[in-house]
């Protein structure tokens, strides 16, 4: 795992050296990322400068060392990621008469290339990856991101052209780099919590989506668009591929399916060269994998969880029952509260733009901890998305059969006279929440309503417009999927990519660990697809198949029990110990240094928060984060003019 950067200036009149050094800038900013070794290629006929930051996980020798050229010299990589049936790929390009220097997935990445072009390449690279590849003979420069999203990549325009990076920190690193706020994102960012692909937080830069690639020429910097980016591997199709096809066996045959496919994925995701290790939550998916991974290791696998000593922690006695019962060299740790809340002024440096999903503090200190003896961890992410795992699915589900209690033209017009006013009221229950539900024209908008933070961020960013995003522009509207398959799905396309996986990778990334999911494997997540509700959606029970399959590695007392999220305790935080640094960041000389949002619509929730009405803090954090976010970027390229 890595971190990777560069710019394509043709007309910037550079030399070499400037491009390199250049290029050693950039990178540098990346260094969590790939502590273990950097690069830097250039070619100064072009304008073009590579910067690779490495994390040596396969073939630790110098013959891993990127930027990597293909061995008939045409193409340049520079590649984060790790295909994971590499060994496959070889044999198959071994066999056709390609040789090997050394044994990393980036050399035969490269020689997929070669033999079978992107296209090819890519649909047999099964793996997690962002990377950039240069075609010195047609000049041009190839930018692609794996199947489900698991790495980023974003990319954005200078005045001579364009710059990206696997974090904003790169494209920041560059002199003439200089983006502005784009407002409409900030709409996202107070429903969401995150800012979906393929906006970013600068009107400059965007988020390659995940399964895509894009091809950049002359021709296209240039211009002042985009060039469009197209998929290779497209989740939409996934899905209406394995509705036309839908899974006809048994619920047996089901599992013994799943238990196949999830054991290929964990098996492959064990390969390093380096320790591997897991995290174990103790919930369902975490466990899964952990069983899994014991099953196919011979030697006990480490696994990791934090227990927070200052209150009861189910988890921890869970996770601690579960490792015992499978044999893992588990290791607990505990932290304080006072360690979580350490963690928090340096979540924009981590996170790299705002986001202000409050499992983020643990993902941190649980990745710090395990970095100290792995440099390798499986997770169980990907389980609740494809397996009906979330509450709000329930209660989504739910309140969609009210529905049908009243004639549509009533319902909604009840429910528009119940939220007229200020819709924000409906975070806090009563009838302004039922009524919010009732004017929703379909489970889409029961489902808005259940995942939206601010309900109408227009009113607080200034000139913004909201962007569409899965959730709203109702794709998939016409595949006759049912209202917990579209449920899952919009996660999958959205909330998984722009959210979790985020979370996941500058987490672990930020110390230098690499994040695996084997739930996530492409294979495993389009058997999920074409299972039927009653094995897959079941509401008496949420994630049955892998509740099922997990009761074949333990008893039943340690499957049975209830979900626990894995958040933090941010309006305690934010009436407590952080209460001085959010009243400084939620000022009204701070709301109105950058006049972004509208002050009073915050400070109204600030200050009735401080009284008291604790739900206002899930809308407060996204403003906290956003406030932080801002005077970091400040400082971070005020030190980089200054360098």
């Amino acid at each position: 795992m890595c971190g990777i950067a560069g710019c394509w200036e043709p007309q910037a009149g550079r030399d070499a050296d400037a491009l390199a050094a250049l290029a050693r800038r950039m990178g540098q900013t990346l260094h969590h990322r790939g502590p273990d070794d950097d690069g830097v290629f250039v070619e100064a006929a072009a304008g073009l400068a590579l910067a690779h930051r490495r994390l040596a996980i396969i073939d630790l020798t110098p013959l891993g060392h990127q930027p990597m050229p293909s061995a008939d010299a045409r193409y340049v990589i520079v590649y984060n990621g790790e295909i994971y049936n590499f060994e496959e790929v070889r044999s198959e390009l071994a066999a056709r008469g390609h040789s090997f220097r050394g044994h990393s997935d980036t050399e035969v990445l490269l020689a997929a290339i070669v033999e079978w072009g992107i296209d090819g390449a890519l649909s047999r690279c099964d793996g997690m990856f962002a990377f950039a590849l240069w075609d010195r003979a047609e000049r041009q420069l190839w930018l692609a991101r794996d199947r489900v999203g698991k790495k980023p990549l974003y990319y954005g325009r200078t005045p001579h052209g364009l710059v990206f990076g696997s974090e904003l920190k790169a494209l920041l690193g560059h002199p003439r780099f200089e983006p502005e706020i784009d407002t409409d994102a900030l709409t996202s960012l107070l429903r969401y919590d995150y800012i979906p692909a393929p906006r970013s937080i600068y009107r400059e830069v965007r988020k390659l989506e995940a399964g895509h690639c894009v091809r950049f020429d002359e021709a296209t910097l240039a211009g002042t668009g985009w060039p469009p980016s197209r998929p290779f591997w497209d989740a939409q199709a996934r899905i209406r591929a394995a509705l036309a096809n839908p899974f006809g066996g048994s619920e047996e045959d089901a599992l013994a399916a799943l238990d196949e496919l999830l054991r290929s994925a964990v098996r492959l995701r064990l390969h390093a060269d380096v320790p591997v290790g897991l995290f174990l939550s103790g919930g369902t998916d975490s466990s899964l994998i952990a069983a899994l991974a014991q099953r196919e290791s011979a030697q006990p696998v480490q696994s990791f969880t934090i227990a927070f000593a200052d209150r009861h922690d189910v988890d921890g006695a869970y996770a601690r029952r579960i490792a015992a019962h499978l044999g893992t060299a588990h290791t607990e740790f505990r932290v304080s509260g006072a360690d979580a809340l350490a963690v928090v002024p340096r979540l924009p440096e981590i996170y790299d733009e705002p986001f202000a999903d409050v499992s983020m503090v643990p993902s941190v200190l649980v990745a710090q901890l395990a970095r100290r003896q792995v440099k390798v961890a499986l997770s169980g992410d990907g389980g609740d998305e494809l397996f009906f795992g979330y509450s709000r699915y329930l209660r989504a589900l739910r309140n969609w059969r009210w529905h049908a209690y009243l004639p549509q033209g009533l319902r909604r017009l009840l429910g528009r006279w119940l939220v007229r006013g200020d819709l924000e009221i409906a975070r806090t229950g009563g009838l302004r929440t039922i009524g919010m539900e009732m004017a929703a024209e379909d489970i889409d908008g029961i489902y808005l309503n259940r995942i939206s933070r601010w309900r109408s961020p227009l009113r607080v960013v200034h000139g913004a417009e909201e962007p569409p995003t899965a959730y709203t522009a109702r794709p998939l509207a016409d595949a006759g999927l049912s209202p917990a398959q579209r449920m899952m799905s919009l996660d999958f396309l959205a909330y998984l990519p722009e959210d979790v996986l985020v979370k996941l990778d500058r987490s672990g990334m930020s110390v230098g660990l690499e994040a695996r999911s084997p739930l996530l494997d492409s294979r495993v997540a389009e058997f999920a697809f074409s299972l039927p509700d009653a094995m897959r959606a079941r509401e008496s029970e949420p994630k049955h198949l892998l509740k099922a399959l997990l009761r074949r590695y333990l008893p039943d007392e340690l499957v049975d029990r209830p979900k626990a999220g894995f958040g933090a305790p941010v309006g305690s935080w934010l009436s407590g110990p952080l209460r001085e640094w959010a009243d400084d960041l939620l000022s009204e000389e701070s709301l109105r240094r950058d006049n972004l949002l509208d002050a009073s619509s915050v400070l109204r929730r600030w200050n009735a928060f401080k009284r008291g009405e604790r739900k206002w803090h899930t809308h407060l954090w996204s403003v906290v984060m956003l406030q932080s976010w801002l005077a970091w970027q400040r400082d971070f390229r005020a030190a980089r003019r200054s360098a």
